[in-house]
């Protein structure tokens, strides 16, 4: 059944560029792009009086700030009214067309009665968790605002950060990010840009790597890295995100990294073998670990409702400084300073075998508590993971806004 959406007022605040209407629309689009089953069959209406006898509307009022997940709770929930928690004014309602003008009188204040037979929710009802990024934090629901522009685009570009990550994505690049963020969406700068840009950079970090000019190699690698991070907050806090970008940004993000190594490890000229283990086997010995590495990740949602590294806070920590691209190229970017760019190779070669082997073990771990206890879950979706004994984890992983919000 086709589900009619329409906005009942309209804010004329631009968030990232976007009106409320603009926002709305693009919102429930990729929400009927990702979803299955009726939400997949979200059509929109510029006019309400237009929705057909016997179909449910999502009615949605425009002065509200909403995340995507926050419309979707409210839509697999029929006959409900979302409440904003400060004033418990309602930001949307999903009926059936019935009661339509029933709670269109109440949207506007021309009536003070609740359609009968209305559930009312609040964001706090509804999962916090949320696999995708990573992070547990309540569904956003905020009043739209002039003078709280800047504060609401901050909870977007909030929102659009993975709370697990590694370290130089999560402590480092939040706030210069979202500068640049900014500059993109002022200048219609699309994802799809930058992220053309970061495979020009791809490209001549290789390069550079190969013939040995490591400065220039990394400071094209760290510029690379700084904007796989500007290209998905961008395409989120303007919803700009497609199948094309997504696919075209991650297999960049897959393919690249262990072809820095090697070519790295190419330049040495004068490589002197370590444990009896040459440059030949080093190449092998980080391609293989990585492919290893990236398999594992593959399988381990097999085992239930979590990734790898949102299983339990272990995980987490691990991430941060796992074998991934950003860690590596810290390695390498100290062999640098030191002037012993081979000890640097070393360390990648190493560090990348080394987590590959913690990640596999891992694994195997989780497959025994897999067949003991059931299906895995996050310790992100625990009830007291804000209080318990993994808040501590939880003030770091939950969401990454101190790393970037105004002071």
């Amino acid at each position: 059944m086709t589900i009619y959406a329409a906005v009942s007022e309209i804010s004329s605040t631009r968030l990232w560029g976007l009106d409320s209407t603009r926002r709305l629309q693009r919102q429930l689009l990729e929400i009927s792009k990702t979803s299955h089953g009726e939400l997949s069959a979200i059509q929109w209406l510029d006019d309400i009086g237009g929705v057909p006898e016997g179909k449910r509307i999502l009615l949605i009022n425009g002065n509200f700030l909403f995340e995507n997940r926050t419309l979707s709770g409210v839509l697999t929930r029929p006959n409900t009214a979302l409440l904003h928690p400060g004033d418990h004014s309602v930001a949307a309602a999903f009926i059936d067309s019935r009661h339509l003008p029933e709670m269109l009188a109440y949207f506007q204040g021309k009536s003070r009665d609740m359609p009968h037979g209305m559930q009312e929710i609040q964001p706090g009802d509804m999962a916090a968790f949320d696999e995708n990024l990573r992070r547990s934090t309540t569904p956003l629901l905020e009043k739209i605002s002039a003078q709280r522009k800047s504060r609401l685009e901050d909870l977007l570009y909030g929102n659009a950060y993975r709370g697990i990550t590694d370290l130089v994505t999560k402590f480092v690049w939040p706030r210069p990010a979202k500068r640049m963020v900014h500059v993109c969406a002022n200048t219609g700068i699309t994802p799809n840009m930058v992220t053309s840009t970061g495979l020009l950079l791809v490209i001549a970090a290789s390069y550079f790597f190969w013939k040995g000019q490591y400065g220039w190699g990394l400071l094209a690698g760290w510029l690379m890295t700084f904007l796989d991070t500007v290209d998905g907050k961008l395409a989120r806090v303007t919803i700009k995100s497609s199948k094309f970008g997504h696919l075209f940004d991650h297999s960049i993000d897959l393919l690249h990294p262990p072809f820095w190594y090697v070519y790295w490890g190419m330049s040495l000229l004068d490589f002197q073998p370590v444990m009896g283990i040459d440059q030949g086997r080093m190449y092998w010995l980080i391609v293989v670990a990585y492919i290893i590495g990236r398999v594992v990740e593959g399988i381990f949602p097999l085992f239930g409702s979590c990734s790898i590294f949102t299983w339990r806070p272990y995980d987490a920590w691990f991430r941060l400084v796992t074998a991934r691209r950003n860690p590596n190229l810290i390695l390498l970017t100290l062999s640098i300073f030191i002037a012993r760019p081979d000890w640097g190779f070393i360390a990648v070669t190493f560090w990348t075998v080394l987590t590959t082997v913690i990640l596999v073990l891992r694994l195997f771990y989780a497959l025994v508590i897999r067949l003991r206890q059931g299906p895995l879950t996050s310790w992100l979706s625990e009830d007291d993971v804000a209080t318990g004994p993994n808040a501590r984890a939880f003030a770091v992983f939950g969401a990454t806004r101190g790393a970037y919000a105004a002071k």
